[in-house]
């Protein structure tokens, strides 16, 4: 048979004397990951206008000048990556992505230290987490030193946008989708792994606010054996109604449940913590277990463990925990403080909780003052907060904290 009647029958590529042949191009071998070394430039001419750093700066809202684009199909594996000017995606209409939400994300950020160098945290624990996600939605994984090198570069060429002023940082969202054209349910044969970026201000442009959460445990967000443990976009979209119903009810966010038991599992899009003596009288701080794979494993959640850890004077638990619990302790007064954890917020406390026809009011929260140094008397989230932003901007020296290049 002609070799030009062979490609035209197979959509990708047919193996003539053991090369793979597409549109003309001879393959030797499947590219199991994309590499750094490969990585080519193309650099905006039309940079566009920074904004300035204040209230005006909403998050996710302005793009930077360039995008990190690496594509991949089952035959020929994973292409060079390029940084390009920002554009539109050219997806077609049947791709998986837009059907069957074949689609995974990450989110971490890069902040311009007190010292005009430019820092990641714990970049490489992202990479993993998005390997792992890829993993458990089928689509192709990577070598996540390669991502974390391409990130680096990434931020670099973007330099300018990083804000430089305390409590602004830019935000990074690596993500990957399914592109093939097809209408089946199975594996995508074409994906395409991107990286785009958006200046934000402070989470608590105004001083930090605590939150009140709504707990109806007819809502669940995650199972064990299901996908809550990975960064996977159809774990979001379906909790945005939910969210409008807390709202409309006077609760700023949703303290997810599970089971008949009612666990704790996560609050918003948050890792959630309980900061509480337990009845020997120990100060013990609980977050639920990876175990069950209902819980993602935040970068943030891991950091304050290993915070909590370090302190020595804290019990640190990894298990599960009831509203039943969390209501004993409110009841007993041993309930010291209930908290969030994420990237964007870093933690948020909690000053109230509504569950079963009752508002929970948890024990008050002291006036907090953000700028001064973290010290011993802070509640534990302010000092969590307080030590974790001295490593984002430098002023703490940090293995967690990488240095990518002068502002």
């Amino acid at each position: 048979m002609a070799l030009h009647t062979l490609l035209h029958k197979s959509r990708y590529s047919v193996s003539v004397c053991g090369l793979f042949v597409k549109r003309g191009l001879a393959h030797r071998s499947y590219q199991e990951t994309f590499r750094f070394v490969d990585l080519q430039e193309s650099l905006t001419k039309y940079p566009k206008l920074i904004p300035p750093n204040d209230d005006s700066l909403k998050f996710g809202k302005v793009m930077t000048d360039h995008m990190l684009e690496v594509p991949w199909n089952n035959v020929t594996g994973w292409g060079s990556p390029t940084i390009s000017p920002y554009h539109p995606l050219p997806l077609d209409p049947a791709a998986k992505c837009l059907h069957y939400a074949l689609e995974l994300f990450e989110g971490t950020k890069a902040y311009c230290g007190d010292d005009k160098k430019i820092r990641m945290f714990r970049p490489t624990d992202n990479c993993q987490r998005m390997h792992d996600s890829a993993t458990r939605i089928a689509l192709p994984t990577f070598d996540i030193e390669e991502l974390r090198l391409c990130l680096h570069r990434f931020v670099e060429v973007e330099k300018n946008w990083v804000p430089d002023q305390p409590g602004f940082s830019l935000y990074i969202r690596p993500t990957m989708i399914g592109t093939e054209p097809s209408l089946g349910v199975d594996q995508s044969a074409e994906a395409l792994l991107y990286v785009i970026a958006s200046p934000v201000g402070p989470y608590f442009p105004t001083g930090m606010k605590p939150v009140s959460l709504l707990a109806d445990p007819k809502y669940v967000r995650a199972w064990p054996g299901g996908s809550g443990n990975c960064k996977l976009g159809p774990n979001y979209g379906p909790t945005v109604m939910i969210q409008k119903e807390a709202v409309s009810k006077g609760y700023q966010q949703v303290l997810w449940l599970f089971g008949e038991e009612h666990y704790i599992t996560e609050c918003g899009t948050m890792n959630m913590f309980v900061y509480l003596k337990d009845s020997q009288g120990q100060a013990e701080l609980v977050t639920p277990p990876l175990s069950q794979g209902t819980i993602l494993p935040g970068v943030v959640r891991r950091s304050l463990l290993e915070l909590a850890e370090s302190f020595g004077n804290i019990k640190v638990s990894q298990r599960p925990i009831t509203m039943a619990e969390l209501v004993q302790a409110l009841n007993d007064n041993r309930l010291i403080e209930c908290f969030g954890a994420g990237t964007a917020c870093v933690v948020c406390p909690v000053e109230k909780i509504f569950y079963k026809g009752e508002e929970l009011l948890l024990p008050p929260i002291p006036k907090l003052d953000l700028s001064a140094p973290a010290h011993s008397a802070d509640p534990l989230f302010l000092k969590f907060y307080k030590i974790l932003n001295d490593i984002y901007y430098g002023r703490q020296a940090s293995s967690w904290a990488e240095i990518v290049c002068d502002a």
